[in-house]
């Protein structure tokens, strides 16, 4: 039977409490390194039950052996998100720093009901006369990924702009699309729009390798493929190459910060939804720490695009649910500190509200004036789009819409505060 990892962790969990910990250990080994076969009936009669939530959690990171598992010691502190009032379960002890209590039966279930539209039929995406949606693959030496590309029919003539958007686990190009509605900003603004798709012979969760070294470096793996795909379509459809962007989606945005600091001359800014930062994991253990905003790694500050203060920085902006039980909402925080400089004023906006959920909005400017990060923490909201369509998954309706604010980030370089 294949196991999911989130099924394998509450099969496991089940075990250790029982002190079957050679079972539990065999399970986790098993469901990480992609074999999920389960030869042991009570093993698949307790892994049944977590089957039924496995659709709604998308940034689990499979794909590594576990040595050992010991079952740990839990504490609670709470989330230092405002208005937030959750509690977060974290290991003291344990060689996979809690990887299986970040995961406990009773936690799981309670994802949030706005958080998640869950897994669901999705009809096909509309598109309009003399537009196109393009299946494309590219390969170079670190592989090969397909990927689509949305080409507007609007064009207001000259080079056009260009946005790298990259997915969040089990998610893919047309779930995406269809999520953040990012094709039909791009016909308001004729912008061309890509989607890589993380391969199922990579990962079969489509995960993108955000916390691998090996996918965290400039010239190797994923971020080659990423930054080859880029090159790819700016060659081929004449793209302003002072106005190429990256955005992403919790495994997607993280993986979108290791392409800003990896390749920060290829784009122009980027945006961060749900997501970590750059380097903030350089495991599965430390990973699951990071989402836990538990990471043990020490920040540091970086000098982007080239490394020197007289270059141009990426700018970034970040959105983060201040419910979020799978990527704790601290993250958010940590990303723009990854990017800030020393210097730089911080403007506190109070929270605001319409229709959609009230939000409060952080603003850093450099010495000149130039906001150089936002920060959107929305209130009630989960590890989901936020202002997404329900015709994709995992997104949140009610939020301010993510899309539209991403994109007059990235076109207005003041970045005036939305009314």
């Amino acid at each position: 039977m294949n196991m999911d990892i989130a099924a394998a962790m509450r099969a496991a969990m089940n075990l250790t409490r029982g002190r079957k910990l050679t079972e539990a250990t065999r399970l986790i080994q098993d469901a990480l390194s992609g074999r999920g076969q389960v030869h042991s009936d009570p093993l698949s009669e307790r892994a049944g039950a977590a089957r039924a939530i496995e659709s709604r959690v998308i940034d689990l990171t499979p794909d590594v052996a576990a040595p050992e598992i010991a079952a740990p010691r839990l504490e609670v502190f709470e989330a230092p998100s405002e208005g937030s009032g959750r509690q977060w379960s974290v290991p003291a002890v344990g060689p996979l720093n809690g990887l299986l209590g970040q995961l406990r039966p009773t936690e799981l279930p309670g994802l949030g009901l706005d958080a998640f539209s869950g897994v669901k039929s999705r009809k096909a995406l509309e598109i309009p006369d003399g537009a196109q949606f393009l299946s494309r693959s590219f390969t170079c030496a670190a592989g090969s990924r397909n990927y689509k590309l949305y080409m507007p029919r609007r064009h207001p003539g000259g080079k056009r702009p260009l946005l790298i958007m990259l997915h969040g686990g089990t998610q893919d190009a047309d779930d995406f699309a269809a999520g953040t509605r990012m094709n039909d900003f791009a016909e308001e603004h004729g912008l061309i729009v890509a989607y890589p798709s993380q391969s199922k012979a990579a990962n079969p969760s489509l995960y993108w390798h955000w916390f691998r070294p090996e996918d965290q470096t400039r010239g190797r793996g994923e971020p080659a493929i990423i930054a080859g795909i880029t090159n790819e379509i700016a060659e081929d459809y004449d793209v302003d190459r002072e106005r190429v962007f990256v955005a992403g989606l919790s495994a997607g945005g993280a993986m979108a910060a290791v392409m800003a600091a990896t390749y920060p001359e290829l784009y122009a800014a980027v945006g961060v939804h749900s997501g970590l930062s750059y380097k903030s994991a350089t495991d599965v253990a430390s990973a699951f720490a990071a989402m836990r905003g538990d990471s043990g790694l020490r920040l540091r500050r970086r000098k982007l695009r080239g490394g020197g203060d007289d270059h141009a920085r990426i700018r970034i902006i970040v959105f983060h649910g201040d419910a979020d039980t799978i990527v704790h909402p601290s993250n958010a925080a940590k990303i723009v500190e990854a990017h800030a400089k020393l210097g730089e004023t911080v403007e506190h906006a109070k929270s605001r509200g319409s229709a959609a959920r009230p939000y409060t909005r952080t603003v850093t400017r450099d010495e000149t004036g130039l906001v150089t990060a936002e920060r959107w923490l929305i209130h009630g909201s989960g590890h989901a789009w936020s202002g997404g369509s329900p015709d994709g998954t995992y997104t949140d309706p009610h939020g301010p819409d993510a899309s539209r604010e991403m994109l007059r980030f990235f076109f207005e370089e003041n970045a005036e505060s939305p009314e």
